[in-house]
Parts: C-alpha cells; sequence; structure tokens
C-alpha cells in the first residue's frame, strides 16, 4: 500500500539565525516572521515570569 504525500506528516518549519534568505519564497518567508514573532513572544513571557519569581523571592528575604 503506497503513501500519498497528505498522509505524511508536514515539514517542520525552522529557522537558523544569520541563514542565506534567498532560496525562500515570500510565504516561507512570512511563515519564518510569523514563527519567530510567536517565539519572541514565548521568551518575553518566560522572562516576565522568571523576574517575578525573582523579585518575590528578593522581597520574601529582605523582611
Amino acid at each position: 500500500m503506497a503513501m500519498e504525500d497528505d498522509d505524511r506528516p508536514g515539514k517542520k518549519i525552522t529557522h537558523e539565525i544569520g541563514q542565506d534568505l534567498s532560496l525562500l519564497s515570500v510565504e516561507e518567508l512570512t511563515e519564518r516572521v510569523t514563527l519567530l514573532k510567536t517565539e519572541i513572544a514565548r521568551l518575553e513571557e518566560a522572562a516576565t515570569r522568571k523576574r517575578a519569581s525573582r523579585d518575590a523571592a528578593n522581597s520574601f528575604f529582605k523582611s
């Protein structure tokens, strides 16, 4: 039984900082921009949580 292309998992979008972009289509560039914006938001949220945790610990130990 032959597998059809639609049954295979999609290629995961990855991006390497500094890679050559000349071979990417506009759609691929747009996908990568979206991917990176999502990752930036995730990183900022993690930093905010860690900062709040650190500030709470500092406040507790200064008391």
